[in-house]
């Protein structure tokens, strides 16, 4: 099982869609966690409306602050906009989503951040799957 941290500047939008859309697509094979570097109180209100068309809820999340202590857990760091605010884990694989900030963003163009973030998670869980150590099942 492979622990994934995905990390943006406030942790209401891009992060929590991808934590939540990388649970669905790992079914349990994988773990993740969401952070920022500089969390708001809440989830963006348009990501909340954009996940709940999934029948993904996520109105009860509230944002995290980014900890070495969860760096350190995982072993694939996604960082989104944190820039050189995110941690440096030797030993730890990070990948760069450049995506835009959903916050303030019509409803239209959150719903086609969500599906690229969509494609990337499960493109990512198919990595994860394929890298399991032999003599482990990836499902």
């Amino acid at each position: 099982m492979a622990s994934v941290l995905f990390v943006c500047l406030h942790n209401a939008g891009r992060s929590q869609i991808s934590q939540a859309l990388f649970d669905r697509a790992a079914g349990g094979r994988h773990a993740a966690k969401s952070a920022g570097t500089q969390p708001l109180e809440r989830l963006h209100s348009e990501v909340v409306e954009a996940m709940a068309e999934l029948g993904l809820g996520l109105s009860a999340r509230r944002p995290k602050l980014l900890t070495r202590e969860l760096a350190e857990w995982a072993d694939v760091v996604v960082t989104m906009g944190c820039g050189d605010e995110c941690p440096y884990i030797p030993g730890k694989r990070y990948v760069d989503w450049d995506l835009d900030d959903p916050q303030g963003q019509p409803i239209e163009v959150v719903r086609r951040l969500r599906d690229e973030i969509g494609r990337r998670t499960a493109l990512l869980v198919d990595e994860l799957d394929t890298a399991a150590p032999q003599g482990e099942t990836a499902a």
